[in-house]
């Protein structure tokens, strides 16, 4: 990652191509996680290369459209077969499949726009699902583009600010941590001392017990 990093930076002015190549790619289901890509290109661009921004947006939110188009004829091509291919099967086991294909027949629009605020090869199975089921390519294209508008801008600005704020983030995070670490040193304190308390009434009941006796 730091040296993905670094290429970015050295090469800033191809920043938003290389965004928009490594979303291409993970439409064809190649392991590249498009929301590490979605925070490194909102953090880059709010702290070391402000001027390419907007690019970078447009880049980041064009590629996860083309991204989604591939993935849904990759879907339509091949559809159950992908199955079977083991480069597939992680995320497109036949149950998932079935689930997938009836909420979106059911819900449509608000299934795009569901998947695509969630990670972990969920949106590819989506897309390609669409694809298996034939769904027409212009009302894919549609519902996803005004999905894919609304998870790239919610998720790029949120992102953004928080690299615009990472100073200050950093101030609350370490105060936090020093309020966290005299918490757990108030409890161990405590612990310690309620069960030195406790041996030392279970130490003394004996003698007493002894002494009532007499």
């Amino acid at each position: 990652m730091d040296s993905l990093v670094n290429f970015i930076i050295e090469y800033r002015q191809f920043a938003p191509l290389i965004t928009f190549f490594l979303i291409l790619l993970a439409g064809f289901n190649i392991p590249i996680s498009i929301d590490i890509i979605l925070v490194l290109s909102a953090v880059l661009a709010a702290t070391t290369i402000p001027e390419y921004a907007v690019h970078l947006f447009l880049s980041f939110f064009l590629g996860s459209c083309l991204s989604a188009w591939i993935a849904y004829w990759v879907g339509r091509k091949l559809g159950i077969k992908l199955v079977k291919y083991k480069w597939f099967s992680k995320i497109l086991c036949e149950e998932k499949l079935v689930r997938v294909g009836s909420f979106y027949k059911k819900h449509g629009f608000f299934t795009l726009l569901i998947g695509r605020f969630i990670p972990f090869g969920v949106r590819n199975c989506i897309f390609m699902t669409s694809g298996m089921s034939k769904v027409h390519f212009g009302r894919f294209i549609l519902r996803d583009f005004i999905a894919c508008f609304i998870w790239s801008l919610i998720a790029f600005y949120t992102c953004y600010s928080i690299g615009v704020n990472y100073q200050l983030l950093l101030h609350y995070l370490k105060t936090f941590n020093i309020l966290i670490f005299s918490a757990f040193g108030v409890t161990l304190i405590g612990v310690i001392w309620y069960k030195r308390r406790n041996r030392k009434k279970r130490e003394s009941s004996p003698k007493n017990d002894a002494y009532e006796r007499e």
